[in-house]
């Protein structure tokens, strides 16, 4: 039987991705627990694996790099060199160069990396020096004797995650199967009774929908859990980028992580991978200080940023800490008054201040560098929560350091929303984010005003006609109400024409001519065949803000 190379080698990339985050991770562990040998043999039989594939390709200049990297790490394995921060630095290269070469032989060539040359000199170094100390003192180098019992080697040596395939669970896939199955007996007992025109009974026919519309909700349940994948791969991905980043600025820092095992929607994943990296590099450029700093500071000199996943009332929350230096707050006021973001900043909480930095150019930092200082980065981190129906704000302590909260949904794929009639149309509004219904006074429903402010016990809200805002067909009706949504810390009004009530909805993508339409995330089908539009409420907010004085 004749095999195609072609095969192979996609089989060859998918696998050399995984093992390599595999081993990437290891070393990371491997350089804060040096004397652990089982970290050792697993980077090795990465390696190992590696040139093996390579020869049964035919990919001369990996198999001839992957084998000089075997022997230095067999001179590690026979403890003939000591792992030192130096030692990892080289293997990290070194897992670099092997992803370079694997995705050049992905495009059909067998080359070698440009950085491969440096790496081989590096560990020829190495190795002669080794060979030059044990011919005069006669004697092995061995690395600290102190056992490596009760370190555990991370979960992403033992498995990794690809970033665009999924590994479900095969019981969830023949359950799949199951309610395929019955669905289609279901179905077919929906046609007989409804072909049986002269006996028609409508009990039974309506027993038979709810038992074929309870398959399909769970026939749906079931499709959404085999999509929700843990979101620890995604943060362990940055252990590597917080140690270079650290590293280039002279400072020293760790990641640390919690909740790996959290599920959330592979989309929404996807989409955490900007604002985690943002937040990371933000965290380094102005929490961690430098390690004569930290050490003044009473502090240990490597910093450290801990990622906590967790879930609450059907939603993911992110939490992003460093224990730096925190926030500035005359800083931060300063540079708003200056700007005009807050006339008055010192008459803001806390809260208020902090959130400025999510202004778009807004910059703390002294001089332009490789991380930050043009402004760019924490208001990224605002649109791309906010482009996913979630909610960002911050928190600091001075000299213990800042967490940026992050909350999302669990599935970008469906939405308990609030249906509400518009004129002529039907919107959904995320209905975690309504407060409560109110009805419209009556003097105000004929104003031809877009926007207004009306008294809810006492306190002021502004409230925006959708109608008009959104220039809908149709008449207001006589009565209206007012939907009370809320976004961060700010509420706000909607006067529609009618209330739905709560519904499930499928959340479909606009298509690109509408895509940034203001106030609008995306697109519903609605039972009978219409299309609902899903408010932006983040957006909505800022126009109210914008269009009634004394609210921007």
């Amino acid at each position: 039987m004749e095999i195609s190379r072609d095969l192979i080698l996609k089989s060859f990339l998918q696998e050399s991705e995984d093992s390599l985050a595999q081993m990437e991770q290891a070393v990371l562990e491997l350089e804060a627990h040096p004397d652990n040998a089982e970290l050792v043999q697993a980077i090795f039989r990465v390696v190992h694996t590696t040139k093996g594939n390579s020869a049964i390709l035919d990919l001369q200049a990996l198999l001839s790099f992957t084998h000089s990297l075997e022997d230095f790490l067999d001179a590690i394995r026979g403890h003939r060199l000591a792992v030192t921060r130096e030692i990892t630095t080289v293997l990290l290269t070194s897992v670099d160069v092997i992803r370079e070469m694997v995705l050049a032989a992905g495009a059909g060539k067998d080359e070698a990396s440009p950085r491969s040359d440096e790496v081989l000199r590096s560990i020829s170094l190495h190795l002669q020096t080794l060979d030059a100390v044990t011919e005069n003192s006669g004697k092995l180098f061995h690395s600290p004797a102190a056992s490596s019992e009760g370190v555990p080697v991370p979960a992403s040596v033992v498995a990794g995650e690809a970033a665009r395939t999924l590994r479900v669970d095969v019981s969830k896939l023949d359950r799949l199967l199951d309610l395929t199955g019955e669905i289609t007996i279901a179905r077919g007992r929906l046609t007989q009774l409804l072909e049986n025109k002269e006996h028609i009974d409508i009990g039974e026919l309506r027993e038979a929908q709810r038992f074929a519309d309870s398959l399909h909700t769970e026939l749906q349940e079931t499709i959404l859990k085999a999509r929700m994948v843990p979101v620890g791969p995604l943060l362990r991905q940055y252990a590597r980028t917080v140690r270079d980043l650290a590293r280039t600025h002279g400072k020293l820092a760790q990641l640390h992580v919690e909740g790996e095992d959290v599920e959330v929607d592979t989309s929404v994943v996807e989409h955490l991978k900007d604002p985690v990296l943002h937040m990371i590099r933000n965290a380094i450029d102005h929490g961690i200080e430098a390690p004569e700093v930290r050490r003044k500071a009473g502090k240990p000199p490597v910093g450290t940023i801990t990622v906590r996943a967790f879930q609450r009332a059907g939603s993911i929350v992110m939490e992003l800490s460093d224990d730096g230096a925190g926030l500035d707050r005359k800083k931060i006021m300063d540079l708003a008054r200056k700007r005009g973001l807050a006339p008055e900043p010192e008459r803001l909480s806390d809260h208020d201040i902090y959130q400025l930095i999510f202004e778009s150019g807004f910059s703390t930092a002294s001089q332009v560098s490789e991380l930050s200082g043009r402004g760019v980065g924490m208001d990224v981190i605002r649109r791309n929560v906010q482009a996913l129906r979630g909610t960002v704000h911050v928190s600091s302590r001075p000299g213990a350091g800042a967490t940026v909260h992050i909350a999302l949904p669990l599935t970008l794929a469906m939405i308990e929303g609030f249906g509400i009639g518009v004129g002529d149309e039907t919107c959904v509004i995320p209905v975690d984010q309504v407060v409560e219904c109110v009805e419209l006074h009556a003097d105000q429903v004929y104003a031809d005003r877009t926007e207004g402010v009306l008294q809810l016990r006492g306190e002021p809200l502004p409230y925006l006609h959708l109608k008009n805002h959104f220039g809908f067909s149709g008449g207001r009706a006589s009565r209206q109400n007012v939907i009370v949504v809320r976004h961060d810390s700010w509420r706000v009004g909607l006067a529609v024409d009618t209330l739905y009530g709560a519904m499930q909805t499928v959340i479909k993508p606009l298509p690109a001519i509408f895509r940034n339409v203001p106030g609008v995330s995306g697109s519903a089908i609605l039972g009978n065949g219409r299309v609902a539009l899903i408010l932006d409420v983040a957006a909505l907010l800022r126009d109210v803000q914008s269009q009634i004085p004394g609210l921007a």
